[in-house]
């Protein structure tokens, strides 16, 4: 399947995507270090990055859920409008509390946006073409990020870390009028209405979680999340910033070559998922990802960091495409954006408590210390991830004969 014949939704919500991921990296290299400024006292900089994930935990399941009944086209329409109104919040934020609602708003409309995309391009595509298909959009998506970390990181320097937020609304503006104005979303969305209305509900969609399968597939959304944005979303950027003396701009150039490394992976590894199964890809990229958190704590300098962290990417972005379509895998097709909205609800606590964690741990017990907890957290990861049994579900077997 070539991507001429790729349905034109699919490029749609490639291109808000795009947006929306790149305008959530223009702040990623310096999120931490402008919360450290507001609050000075250091309590609740990690709050700020977990803000992002407090309201995204109780809308995740509901939305994937209420799209069947309203329409996944008004979930994408308002994530995206609310993730604007989030950044401008940002932009104004004079104080920390202003901040940390900014990012609270903006991570709520973010979580409308994915959960409801990420449905839509697991029921657009066959699972012999499901890794690939939604592998390449992750891996365009997150350019976005490769691009947006090192600008942001320049931005900032040379006006301000508001002029980055303001940078951001306008790509989350120009995301919002092409999803709007998008004709085919309208008529994929009705399509999905009627399919979903015949067999949705929480009530069908809550037991999902009696499953192993499925249980295994979230702890580790939940795990690898609490390890990305607790270590590497904020313990890591103040650890360059203040142990190493690297400026935003330096730190920038990491966080971007660390997004290279999940771009390869996503645009390749999804199609190998294909190929090999889902299983010897995630647990592939979680044994890279644990490896890479040892070299940090060996070999602490910007010229070593830069490989680490492309090939810390590239363990991650493995992981990541692959556990979703495995998730794909073990649950029916009519209950699978109540499964993505599980999936991202997991991931979602997570990032919640991942860098209060984090940063108790760093300020407490010191740098090597965090990364060797974060090392056991994904040891654990491989071991259940293995025990995952697949197979075609039902409706996928019907659709493919």
């Amino acid at each position: 399947m070539g991507f001429k014949s790729y349905p034109r939704v699919y490029f749609e919500l490639l291109f808000s995507g795009f947006m929306l991921v790149m305008g959530m990296s223009l702040s990623s290299a310096f999120l931490p270090i402008f919360a450290n400024d507001l609050d000075p006292s250091g309590v609740l900089v990690g709050f700020t990055v977990s803000a992002w994930f407090l309201s995204r935990i109780f809308t995740e399941l509901p939305s994937g859920v209420l799209a069947g009944w309203f329409g996944l086209r008004k979930l994408l329409v308002s994530g995206l409008a609310l993730s604007a109104l989030g950044t401008l919040l940002c932009s104004l934020a004079d104080s920390i509390l202003l901040l940390i609602a900014g990012r609270a708003l903006w991570g709520l409309g973010a979580a409308l946006f994915f959960t409801s995309s990420t449905a839509v391009i697991l029921d657009l595509f066959q699972p012999n073409v499901r890794g690939r298909a939604l592998g390449t959009f992750q891996g365009i998506e997150f350019l976005g990020s490769f691009i947006g970390a090192p600008i942001g990181g320049f931005i900032a320097r040379a006006l301000n870390y508001r002029s980055v937020f303001l940078s951001t609304f306008t790509l989350m503006i120009c995301s919002l009028t092409a999803t709007f104005g998008s004709s085919s979303l309208r008529e994929v969305d009705a399509r999905g209405r009627q399919r979903s209305r015949a067999g949705m509900s929480l009530r069908d969609v809550i037991p999902v979680l009696g499953s192993w399968n499925v249980s295994v597939v979230c702890v580790n959304s939940l795990s690898r999340m609490l390890v990305m944005m607790g270590l590497m979303s904020t313990v890591f950027p103040l650890f360059l910033n203040q142990q190493l003396g690297l400026s935003v701009e330096l730190i920038g150039v990491i966080v971007s070559l660390r997004t290279a490394g999940l771009i390869l992976a996503t645009l390749t590894c999804g199609y190998l998922s294909d190929l090999l199964g889902r299983k010897p890809i995630v647990v592939g990229g979680m044994l890279i990802e644990s490896a890479c958190l040892y070299l940090y704590t060996l070999l602490p300098s910007f010229e070593a960091y830069l490989f680490i962290g492309s090939l810390d990417g590239f363990g991650g972005g493995m992981t990541m495409t692959s556990l979703v379509v495995l998730l794909s895998d073990v649950v029916p097709r009519n209950l699978r954006g109540g499964a993505v909205g599980m999936y991202r609800t997991f991931m979602d606590i997570g990032g919640f408590l991942g860098p209060m964690f984090f940063m108790a741990l760093f300020r407490s017990m010191g740098f090597n210390i965090a990364f060797y907890s974060a090392i056991l957290i994904l040891a654990a990861n491989i071991v259940f991830a293995s025990g995952v049994k697949t197979g075609k579900t039902k409706e996928d077997s019907v659709d493919k004969a």
